[in-house]
């Protein structure tokens, strides 16, 4: 089962571990301290039985609240260095999308028959991410 989400956030790739020019040398005009934002897809895949009573892996309804509640809003139409989670992160695509497996993850729980498969965030045309439960 795959959800499709969209969210736009902004953030400013730079680690505060690295000088001004490294920082530029590894994310370019990315680190640029006064950011840049992207509208993001994001792309949730779950397996799992089919339950025999619903006819699905997982009710949508609750995947998307699950979705919301822990992602989107906290995410959408934020400067994603300020979340704690970011705080000795660089929010690049791969760190958002790792944040985003580890939310789906948790809120599924260990008593679920489902469980995450992936999750891929598309962050340009360009630019899609991707990773693993």
């Amino acid at each position: 089962m795959t959800r499709r989400y969209r969210f736009a956030a902004a953030h400013v790739l730079r680690s505060v571990v690295l000088t001004d020019a490294d920082n530029e040398r590894i994310y370019g005009k990315c680190a640029n301290p006064n950011g840049h934002g992207h509208d993001y897809g994001l792309e949730v895949t779950l397996r799992g039985p089919v339950d025999p009573e619903s006819g699905a892996v997982v009710s949508e309804a609750w995947l998307d609240a699950t979705v919301r509640e822990r992602v989107l809003e906290r995410l959408d139409h934020r400067l994603l260095n300020d979340d704690p989670w970011f705080a000795e992160r660089v929010p690049t695509a791969e760190n958002i999308a790792i944040f985003v497996r580890d939310e789906i993850a948790a809120a599924l729980g260990p008593e679920s028959s489902a469980a995450l498969e992936r999750v891929r965030l598309h962050e340009t045309r360009r630019n899609t991410f991707e990773c693993g439960a």
